[in-house]
């Protein structure tokens, strides 16, 4: 008898223990760390539809091997109105995966209607003077965003589960689409989203991301600065790699100077638009030690009133 209840003890034990795993899996946003180079990821196949202009995407847009399908990256970009199909020029990577991500989670069977995605910053503008509800600082205009609809599933929830996530932007207006971004973590509704306020005036939301979530060293990294409503930007030349260190928090690892879009020899770079903030690459050094870190970039020249001197890139991973 005491043999038995053991036996049943230790099944009752590998359940909750594979169960348990398979949750932190699930709320780490992990599916197959090998396959993707993105902390949250599906199972690289989207059904979408453009609401807006009719076209659609059905299939796979990554490989098993964790590469993207040129041709059906360009499929998806005609989806979301993004007129570059080159990877995260228009249209964000990062986005098309947390959208899978979502997709998988919530509406394993439901088909992506997207109402709005890629705007470019003459249609946001055009928007918001004739009184749409656009952000003056859109993640629309960097393909990072995409108002859409789950078939079958209720908006709020879709909203509720990407807000539990803890990663982007999520916005409900009570209606049937909800908005999803992939920028700084936070979440709204037509109450609270300060759309019409002076929120992003003068560059206070501005932002710096990289172009992939997971790296080796040696790769080359793309960074591009988001979010910015003035322009000239004065931008010092070096940025810091800063590592995640568990009891200060982040450390200064070392210091670089990337490639910018602009010609270079002054300290104190002066950027006239987001197409010049976009595009600046690096190498990773090839002993770069495994672990987490961000990028920083310090702002120069004359900022404007309320915005930050210095902004620093969601966190990264480096692996061997």
């Amino acid at each position: 008898m005491r043999r038995n209840r053991n036996k049943l003890m230790v099944y009752f034990l590998f359940i909750f223990v594979l169960t348990g795993y398979g949750l932190f899996q699930a709320s780490a946003g992990v599916q197959d760390p090998g396959r993707s180079r993105y902390f949250f990821t599906g199972d690289g196949v989207l059904r979408l539809f453009s609401e807006k202009n009719g076209k659609s995407f059905s299939g796979a847009f990554r490989t098993d091997t964790g590469n993207y399908d040129e041709g059906a990256l360009k499929k998806i970009c005609r989806v979301f109105d993004a007129p570059d199909p080159a990877p995260n020029a228009d249209l964000s990577l990062r986005l098309l995966e947390f959208i899978d991500f979502l997709q998988d989670r919530v509406g394993p069977d439901s088909r992506v209607i997207i109402t709005s995605g890629y705007r470019s910053p003459e249609y946001n503008t055009g928007l918001r003077r004739h009184g749409a509800l656009a952000a003056k600082a859109s993640l629309h205009q960097y393909g990072m965003a995409a108002d859409l609809i789950l078939e079958g599933v209720d908006a709020r929830a879709v909203w509720e589960y990407a807000r539990a996530t803890g990663f982007g932007g999520a916005g409900y207006y009570h209606g049937k689409t909800v908005h999803i971004d992939v920028g700084p973590a936070r979440f709204w509704d037509e109450t609270t989203s300060g759309v019409g306020t002076d929120i992003s005036n003068d560059n206070k939301l501005i932002g710096l991301v990289t172009d992939f979530d997971v790296y080796q060293p040696g790769m080359t990294m793309e960074l591009r600065f988001i979010r910015m409503t003035a322009f000239p930007i004065g931008v010092v030349s070096e940025f810091s790699l800063i590592r995640k260190n568990e009891i200060s928090g982040y450390e200064r690892a070392l210091g670089f100077t990337p490639d910018f879009a602009v010609p270079e020899g002054n300290p104190c770079l002066e950027l006239g638009d987001i197409d010049q903030m976009a595009g600046i690459q690096w190498e990773l050094p090839g002993d770069l030690a495994p672990g987490r870190y961000a990028i920083r970039a310090v702002f120069c020249g004359h900022p404007r009133k309320g915005m930050p001197g210095q902004v620093e890139t969601p966190e990264i991973e480096i692996r061997k």
